[in-house]
């Protein structure tokens, strides 16, 4: 009987939801969540402190999002991107093979960023309700005055490479870039520690970068720029209002005997595609050389998906020719796939191969190199090329931008004028 009496009373415990006779219910587990707000973030890279911020924040479904922040820009991370299990949240950057895995304690989150097709992975922090990035901004501040523009030169081992770097200083709090010839470093942001170190710091989900240099007079010095898991390179500045760089249209260029492109590529599903399908007959052709890892190059597909959306009526195609990290067909065009979608653009994309730009150009052997991802090849309606155009220029870089517009803009009207 007793026996019985065991069971019946261990069944009714199960009934009720106690673990055991006389102790109370167990409290429910909630669902991990992010908090609402603005957070500031911490990427070690190679020792060196990246600040970043970002907002969290929830649709009217409550679903959780979150949009990186870099001086004029954000950048989303959409709800079905981010993802709670356990006690810890993962994130994935956007568009790019990239993702935050951390734990979710009381206003702190603490784990790693991991580029996963390096691969390699940073150590990760970041603080609830700190919104400045990496000196609380203060316009009465006793620092250093930065001048607006500068010619400066990177050094990486044996290799140089200029740049000119323009910034805005109000009081500790500075934002700008360095555009080089290959395109620019977009949204920097960071300010003045110490009256006379400059710090600067760009996360965009993909390229974790830290800049560093001392003000000194009309000069930066004991310049540093570390970028993911291990490059460096030094750097100085002299103060120059009329720096500039080599012409853009003038660094890819055709190689003697050739006038057109030619090549075979397959589309997202596999299927070859050439220049001279009929759709492409008499038509402007504008050929993106490009890769979905590039923020330069997703700058200028923003620009040409609105461009195109416009003018996709008229006797014009955009082609973008994808150069993704790994040689795996399905990989790449997934990449591209996710673009694509997440955003919007309308035009065509086939995979032409792989990130590494002597092997890139070898896919075009008729230019003289793959200088820069990205890179757009211009194409009248009779199929010969009238420029090429290294790099881009993004909102980012302000006038150099706006000049970037109005010379493209210039460009397709005598094509399709044609």
């Amino acid at each position: 009987m007793r026996k019985y009496f065991i069971l019946i009373l261990l069944s009714i415990c199960t009934i009720l939801g106690f673990s055991q006779c006389g102790s109370e219910p167990k409290e429910e587990t909630k669902a991990p969540t992010l908090a609402s707000g603005i957070w500031r973030g911490l990427i070690d890279v190679q020792g060196q402190s990246l600040w970043f911020n970002f907002e969290v924040k929830s649709n009217d479904s409550s679903e959780v999002y979150a949009e990186l922040i870099n001086a004029g820009e954000r950048i989303l991370i959409s709800p079905e991107d981010i993802s709670f299990y356990g006690d810890s949240v993962k994130m994935i950057m956007h568009i790019f093979d990239t993702e935050i895995r951390a734990k979710i304690g009381e206003g702190k989150l603490t784990g790693l960023y991991s580029k996963n097709y390096a691969p390699y992975t940073l150590p990760f922090e970041a603080t609830l309700g700190e919104s400045h990035r990496v000196v609380k901004p203060d316009v009465n501040a006793g620092v250093a005055a930065l001048q607006e523009r500068y010619m400066v030169t990177f050094v990486h081992e044996s290799d140089t490479t200029p740049a000119v770097g323009e910034f805005s200083q109000k009081g500790n709090h500075v934002t700008g870039t360095f555009l080089t010839e290959t395109g620019d470093y977009r949204f920097l942001e960071g300010g003045i520690v110490d009256e006379d170190q400059l710090v600067l710091t760009a996360y965009d989900g993909n390229h974790a970068f830290v800049f560093e240099a001392t003000i000194a007079g009309n000069s930066l010095v004991e310049g540093h720029f570390w970028s993911g898991a291990s490059w460096h390179e030094t750097w100085t500045a002299v103060a120059d209002p009329e720096a500039a760089l080599r012409d853009a249209n003038s660094l890819t260029y055709l190689r003697e005997g050739y006038d057109r492109i030619s090549f075979a590529f397959p589309d997202l599903n596999g299927d070859t595609v050439t220049l001279e399908d009929p759709k492409y007959a008499g038509k402007a052709v504008v050929l993106q050389i490009f890769g979905t890892w590039c923020p330069n190059c997703l700058d200028e597909t923003l620009f040409y998906r609105d461009w195109y959306a416009v003018n996709k009526d008229k006797d014009v195609a955009i082609i973008g020719l994808a150069y993704e990290q790994k040689a795996d067909f399905d990989y790449a065009s997934n990449r591209v796939k996710k673009m694509k979608e997440r955003m919007n653009v309308g035009y065509d994309f086939l995979i032409a191969g792989t990130s590494d730009k002597k092997a890139a150009a070898e896919t075009l052997p008729m230019i003289n190199h793959v200088m820069s991802f990205p890179t757009s090849i211009f194409i009248n309606k009779d199929g010969e090329v009238v420029k090429i155009h290294t790099g881009f220029s993004g909102p980012g870089t302000g006038a150099h931008y706006d000049r970037f517009v109005e010379d493209f803009n210039s460009t397709m009207g005598e094509l399709l004028a044609e």
